[in-house]
């Protein structure tokens, strides 16, 4: 976690222009937001309008975001309802992240000192998860943080520091209590197959 204005690597001037990009986003957000169930197209449209990089993520609405442009997906994952992406610094989703419902990611921070905090400056740090991670419902990742392939964080979950691959990590704070090992995975070929019919 961040104390002073200069921990945060990305600092944004609050004006009319940063408020304007906003409510642009939230425009579209509204329509992906209020879209019905069958209107795929219309929801990936929107995606792709916003995200830095969609790569055919699923998103189920309702979905949040502040710029939607520093949000860069590797390839696929699911994200259910309610996630929240405060993305004033990048984030980073590897490939094939799974993100349960009511999750908040967050960049943005603030600093301890008032006389900062009160500035027009809106302060992030960027945030980095790696492939095939697992996050749980309601949990919160702070700005800053990295979290390395193949690893689950718990529902409920505070996570304020950096999490290695492999491993299990539930909490607040969030702390490592075991790690994984994985058994042999199907080939690419028969996870095509298995997900065949949704394809």
């Amino acid at each position: 976690m961040s104390h002073k204005l200069s921990d945060f690597s990305v600092q944004i001037p609050i004006n009319k222009e940063l408020c304007a990009f906003q409510d642009e986003v939230k425009e579209q957000l509204y329509d992906f937001n209020h879209s019905r169930p069958s209107e795929h197209q219309l929801r990936s449209d929107v995606l792709q309008s916003i995200l830095g990089q969609y790569k055919g993520v699923t998103i189920v609405p309702p979905f949040y975001c502040d710029m939607g442009k520093n949000i860069h997906f590797e390839c696929g994952g699911f994200l259910n309802s309610g996630v929240k992406i405060l993305d004033l610094a990048p984030v980073f989703i590897g490939a094939h992240v799974q993100v349960g419902p009511n999750v908040v990611i967050s960049t943005a921070g603030h600093p301890f000192d008032l006389a900062e905090r009160v500035l027009p400056i809106a302060s992030a740090n960027p945030i980095k998860i790696g492939d095939n991670v697992w996050i749980g419902a309601n949990a919160v990742i702070l700005d800053g943080v990295t979290i390395g392939d193949r690893s689950v964080i718990g529902a409920g979950s505070v996570v304020t520091k950096d999490i290695p691959p492999d491993c299990v990590a539930v909490g607040n704070p969030c702390r490592v209590i075991k790690t994984i090992t994985h058994s042999d995975m199907p080939s690419d070929d028969e996870l095509d197959e298995m997900w065949a019919d949704l394809t």
